[in-house]
């Protein structure tokens, strides 16, 4: 065996430390990036776990009949309104109403001069009874001659002369009693009576006053009870509102605003519905939609008894168009817009996550979706500063109180739930 010299195993030695330290610190770098890795996870997992408790308000989702409302802004038109006009020229002899007064059909109004219609009423009725008289004289002559005929004392010529005067004197009989009913006529067109039952609005006629026949309006006579509303529906509603109308009407509310002008905007149905609400049904639907407003006008009638609506004014509407029945019902406030459409964020075990939803229809301040199960809890309130996941703590609805003893003990078992940093 050769034998080896002392410092070649001195060289081997120091190659078999190098060798061993080598391996050491291979095994170090190894394991260097893992440990670095689970300090960055940790570092940021530790803000999100340990963000506080966002405050919320939270409703239930609710399952009921909901009434589709359309708000408008109408107008009171009366179902009649006439202009009382002579119908001769004469002169206004008196007038047996006042202004404002309410009146029945056919009471009498005004009177006019009538001197000159009686006048001609006695000459027709002289008239009358005296082509009267000569008929009943040609009559005799007729049948003296039909006697002298049989009896071959006349010629038939002379029968067939009177008869001619009788029929002669018959017509002019009918003439006169004609005469008569014309006379009789324009003699009524003297007293004016009210057409119709109504208020009566301005008059501006006195006795003496000269009016002309169908010209001068005397009086105008508006009926207030019942009364109508007209008002607008948006196009989409027109299938509903004809399908209405078949059934009776739909229900319609109307409020008087407290200022004399025309409000800016509609009101809400929540506010018609809390006001003085008069109640009445649709009666009417135009047969054409406006194009260029994409509306159609509709009417309702209403019973007026106290005078509360009165022609011309603005009134706030609300109509029922249909209900959708067993609807599930949020407030429209917890809806949010998003890029991917309409959503909101649900509460359980008190952590939010988003849930998209589909607005069926809205009805003032509520809106009926699909999407949600009955009794599931939204957020109403703070909705804005959550994030999916977040940890959500209950307030109360009012401003100013915290949150409830269930809300924060609720919040505080899922700060201390397993994979949960402890809120700071």
């Amino acid at each position: 065996m050769p034998s080896v010299s002392a410092p070649s195993r001195a060289a081997s030695l120091v190659l078999g430390v190098a060798l061993g330290l080598s391996a050491c610190n291979s095994k170090t770098d190894t394991g260097a990036p893992a440990g670095a890795a689970s300090g960055a996870a940790s570092a940021a997992a530790g803000p999100a776990a340990s963000a506080p408790p966002v405050g919320v308000t939270t409703v239930r989702a609710a399952q009921r009949d909901l009434p589709v409302l359309i708000t408008a802004t109408g107008s009171v038109a009366p179902l009649a309104s006439i202009d009382v006009r002579a119908q001769t020229t004469s002169l206004v002899a008196q007038v047996h109403v006042k202004e404002g007064q309410f009146v029945s059909t056919g009471q009498l109004l005004f009177t006019l001069d009538s001197r000159a219609d009686e006048a001609n009423m006695a000459k027709a009725r002289a008239q009358l009874a005296r082509d009267e008289a000569a008929l009943a004289d040609a009559q005799r002559q007729l049948k003296r001659s039909q006697d002298l005929l049989a009896q071959n004392f006349i010629s038939q010529g002379a029968v067939d002369t009177n008869l001619t005067a009788v029929q002669s004197q018959q017509a002019a009989v009918t003439s006169d009693k004609a005469a008569m009913d014309a006379a009789r006529l324009s003699l009524s067109y003297n007293r004016i009576a009210a057409p119709s039952a109504g208020r009566l609005g301005a008059i501006t006629i006195f006795p003496g006053s000269s009016v002309q026949a169908n010209q001068t309006t005397l009086v105008s006579i508006t009926q207030l009870d019942p009364i109508t509303v007209s008002f607008s529906l948006p196009q989409r509603h027109l299938a509903d509102a004809l399908a209405a109308l078949k059934d009776g009407g739909a229900p319609v509310s109307v409020t008087v605003p407290e200022s004399a002008g025309a409000p800016a905007t509609p009101a809400s149905a929540a506010e018609i519905l809390a006001g003085n609400v008069i109640k009445g049904r649709l009666k009417f639907v135009d047969n054409a939609v406006d194009p260029t407003t994409g509306t159609v006008k509709v009417k309702a009638e209403f019973a007026n008894r106290d005078g509360k609506l009165w022609p011309g004014a603005f009134v706030n509407v609300a109509m029922t168009a249909r209900t959708i029945g067993g609807a599930v019902v949020i407030p429209m406030a917890t809806i949010i817009q998003s890029a991917r459409g309409p959503i909101v964020y649900t509460v359980r075990d008190n952590v939010a996550q988003p849930r998209p939803v589909q607005v069926l229809v809205s009805a003032g301040d509520d809106a009926a979706v699909s999407g949600l199960k009955p009794g599931e809890r939204v957020v109403l309130d703070g909705r804005q500063n959550l994030r999916p996941g977040a940890v959500v703590v209950e307030r109360g609805r009012e401003g100013g109180r915290g949150a409830s003893g269930a809300a924060a003990g609720a919040a505080s078992g899922a700060a201390s739930s397993p994979g949960r940093a402890p809120s700071p």
